[in-house]
């Protein structure tokens, strides 16, 4: 039996086993939907709208009345309206709103009189998005209601409006967003998040697929279908698994930039190489955590711990280079860092190849890791001497 025989024996195999076990199915393609379906219609908006704010206006007056109703007007803000501060405390303490904003007493007078009202703001930051989002909105309202006393009080003294412009902002902004022009939650989160899941997933069903094999003592009759050969095993395994799994990193490209629209400066056919090499990596980073640990158990909790890591190691919620110098080291040994760079370079910036070559070159370099163990995992198929719990 040639090298290709055994090897196809091992995938034929494996799609048996697959058939027999609904849990492959539902560990992969299940929660890959999951996850697709809920990150997508959560932020199907783009942005969180209608956060509660509770008011306490103390003043009562024409400005503070026209203060909060321009801040009801906007799309982050609803106002919620409280008589005292400790009902707005209580609300705010169980979750009811995110920010309180408290109105001083005689605030109106106090801008007649060229005095300056202090507002109180609230923010409860255990809820980060909303409690910033809510900040955002107040202090933003603050100083167009500020602007706009101002300049009443500069027309009144004869100034027009483009001096008055002038006088109030000096210097003019102009922002420029680039790759997410609408500030959409969606377009920055989903971009790295189901790869990301997509990552969790393959490291873990590839572990317990591998595992399974000890756990159920069935390792013996893979080594025979292989010939005795352990590279025959994995790679009739991998053959199977990684065409399931790039299956589904194809659909996520091809969800994100064509269906849904999201913005990409590059090509959509370079992010399928992106993804193709994250699944390859993926893939050799279980086959190394499960010959390093050949106990299922065990194996299975080290790569959630290491499929976790890379969320955070990889760069896209907070910047690499704003965490300790031993970190950013740590972060090269996972796949989902290097697809984030690839992701930066193609989508955002559109560089093509001369902006990802490196981040191929150290993707590829993963594949090489699984040689190192590649006796250990053989000795555990034959031997079957680890526990299998």
């Amino acid at each position: 039996m040639s090298n290709w025989q055994r090897i196809l024996s091992v995938a034929r195999r494996e799609l048996r086993i697959i058939r027999n076990r609904p849990l492959y199915f539902m560990g992969s393609v299940g929660v890959i939907a999951f996850c697709a379906v809920f990150f997508l219609t959560f932020l199907d908006k783009g942005l969180p709208d209608n956060i509660p704010i509770g008011i306490v206006d103390n003043d009562r007056s024409s400005t503070s009345r026209a203060f909060v109703q321009q801040l009801d007007a906007t799309q982050l803000g609803k106002v919620v309206r409280h008589e005292s501060f400790s009902s707005a405390r209580e609300d705010m303490t169980s979750g009811k709103i995110a920010a309180v904003c408290v109105i001083p007493e005689g605030m109106n007078e106090d801008i007649q009189a060229f005095k300056q009202p202090r507002f109180t703001f609230y923010v409860n930051g255990l809820y980060f998005v909303s409690g910033a989002l809510a900040w955002k909105d107040l202090l933003t309202m603050v100083n167009l209601t500020n602007g706009a006393v101002q300049r009443e009080i500069l027309r009144a003294k004869g100034y027009n409006d483009r001096e008055i412009m002038g006088l109030i902002r000096p210097i003019d902004i102009d922002v420029h967003q680039i790759g997410n022009a609408t500030t959409n939650y969606s377009y920055y989160l989903c971009g790295i998040l189901l790869p990301g899941v997509l990552e969790m997933i393959v490291i873990l069903v590839l572990i317990y697929s591998l595992g399974a094999e000890l756990k159920f003592g069935t390792s013996r009759h893979l080594m025979e279908t292989s010939g005795h050969s352990i590279v025959s095993a994995i790679e009739g395994k991998l053959l199977v698994w990684t065409i399931v799994f790039s299956a589904i990193g194809f659909v996520i490209i091809m969800l994100l930039y064509h269906w849904l629209h999201f913005p990409i400066s590059g090509s959509i056919f370079n992010m399928f190489i992106a993804m193709f090499l994250l699944v390859l990596s993926s893939e050799a980073i279980a086959i190394f955590i499960i010959e390093l640990i050949p106990i299922p158990r065990l194996a299975l909790s080290v790569g959630a711990l290491y499929s976790v890591l890379g969320f955070s190691l990889s760069g896209f919620t907070l910047p690499l280079e704003a965490m300790p110098p031993y970190i950013q080291g740590l972060a090269v040994i996972f796949p989902l860092r290097h697809y984030y760079l690839f992701y930066v370079q193609e989508v955002i910036f559109g560089a093509g190849f001369a902006g990802w070559w490196k981040e191929v070159i150290y993707l590829l370099l993963f594949l090489f890791v699984p040689l190192a163990g590649l006796k250990r995992l053989k000795a555990a198929y034959i031997h079957q001497n680890f526990p299998k719990d």
